[in-house]
């Protein structure tokens, strides 16, 4: 059997992002979304979560190009003083492996990020990343200590078959090999753990090598390459004008994105293949 797992990230970043995922859940195939708890429209995201109780969420964490949760003053090494993270993902993940002085503030950082979307009432499930940051090998022994704590049974692992991407989209081949050898390596140091501690994910996730790209055309490019078992592909669906999309993600095509969770036409290919649209719980979307 096919199951196939419909993501929104960035859930909370703004307005735009967060009427996007309301309507790519009520009205197109969208399943799960990840919400930012740092982010300025966190609070508006949780109105939208608990008007749609339906819809899954988990903790799309955030350690990069982002807010922090805490306070800058309990965490001065790792925000400036707006509460600002680092916006190079590069030397954010040399300093998070070499400095081993930022541990305990990073620890307290993710924690603080689970709490605070539980505390407003949010069950997560699963655990994704800004940037895939989730599966640095500092974060994610922070994780795999406190997610059965907190009783999240998921993760996303960003494993993707470079090949089927590239035979669709052949832009930033370099990149791509690039990025898929460092995700494959992390994937790798991480799945040992995951099963050891019982943790669910998805035999492919797709979105990894195409972020920001998720257009119906491509969509409908690849649903014939699903494998049998569960595969998630995730989408950055946003509605414009909005300013703060624009400024973090100017090359993204975030309406494209959107377009394809509503596609009709993506919808009915699905049903021909006979991919199951389902949540991280195992629920299906009828």
């Amino acid at each position: 059997m096919k199951q196939l797992i419909i993501t929104a990230d960035d859930f909370g970043l703004s307005s735009g992002v967060n009427r996007a995922v309301e309507q790519g859940w009520k009205s197109g195939l969208l399943t799960v979304a990840s919400i930012m708890p740092g982010a300025a429209a966190f609070v508006e995201a949780v109105k939208i979560s608990r008007r749609n109780p339906a819809l899954q969420v988990g903790l799309h964490l955030t350690l990069v190009q982002g807010r922090s949760v805490l306070p800058p003053a309990e965490i001065p090494a790792l925000v400036d003083a707006a509460g600002n993270f680092s916006a190079n993902p590069v030397r954010a993940g040399f300093r998070y492996f070499l400095d081993r002085g930022l541990y305990c503030q990073l620890k307290r950082e993710v924690e603080a990020q689970i709490k605070k979307v539980l505390d407003a009432g949010i069950a997560l499930s699963h655990i994704d990343g800004h940037l895939n940051m989730h599966l640095h090998p500092t974060i994610f022994r922070i994780l795999a200590e406190l997610m059965p704590r907190y009783g999240i049974s998921s993760i996303r692992l960003p494993q993707e078959r470079l090949a089927e991407n590239l035979r669709f989209d052949g832009r930033r081949k370099f990149g791509k090999i690039v990025e898929n050898r460092i995700f494959t390596s992390l994937v790798e140091h991480a799945r040992p753990e995951l099963d050891r501690i019982g943790m669910r994910y998805a035999a492919e996730v797709k979105g990894v090598l195409n972020s920001g790209r998720m257009t119906e055309a491509y969509v409908l490019n690849i649903l014939d390459g699903i494998r049998d078992g569960l595969t998630e592909i995730y989408f950055h669906p946003g509605m414009l004008p909005d300013a703060e999309i624009s400024r973090r993600m100017p090359d993204y095509r975030h309406q494209e994105e959107l377009a394809a969770i509503v596609s009709p036409a993506v919808r009915e290919r699905l049903k021909e293949l006979q991919i199951e649209l389902h949540n991280y719980r195992g629920e299906v979307k009828c």
